[in-house]
């Protein structure tokens, strides 16, 4: 299975953030969509993600608020990234390597979306629910072979 196959499922609906914006306005957007990240983009390109993380970091810097900080001073500037083409299971590893629960999925320079963990977790439980459906069906409809249908001598 392949991040396109998740993508294909989930959707392409992507929500972007400018560097420049205030980080109060980013935190109010992604409480209002109740969203755990957004992609940074300046001038059509990637340049970094925001997550909860990055939040939560900066309201502890702060003393308990974002105070006037932009988005640029806490985003995470080099986020993982991975293709549409990339394996589920690379995709797994480098995200508990790296601790990441989000990452940006990019057709060389386009962004296509945004997969999490949860997305990946999904992928793989749904992948294993159909193989299972699919081998229990496979072992129910199993034929009978003849010789063990045939009558035993004596009886």
């Amino acid at each position: 299975m392949k991040v396109a196959d998740i993508l294909r499922v989930k959707g392409s609906t992507l929500f972007t953030v400018p560097p420049e914006q205030a980080l109060a306005d980013a935190v109010r957007s992604m409480s209002e969509l109740d969203i755990g990240s957004l992609v940074v983009m300046e001038h059509g390109d990637l340049v970094g993600m925001l997550t909860f993380r990055e939040v939560i970091q900066a309201v502890v810097r702060n003393g308990g608020g974002v105070g006037t900080s932009l988005v640029r001073s806490v985003m995470d500037d080099a986020p993982l990234t991975c293709t549409p083409e990339t394996e589920i299971d690379e995709v797994r590893r480098m995200m508990l390597m790296r601790h990441a629960r989000y990452m940006p999925v990019l057709d060389k320079r386009t962004l296509m979306g945004v997969i999490s963990f949860y997305d990946v977790a999904k992928a793989v439980v749904d992948s294993q629910d159909f193989e299972n459906r699919m081998l229990k069906a496979y072992i129910r409809d199993w034929p009978v072979e003849e010789a063990d249908q045939a009558p035993t001598a004596g009886g």
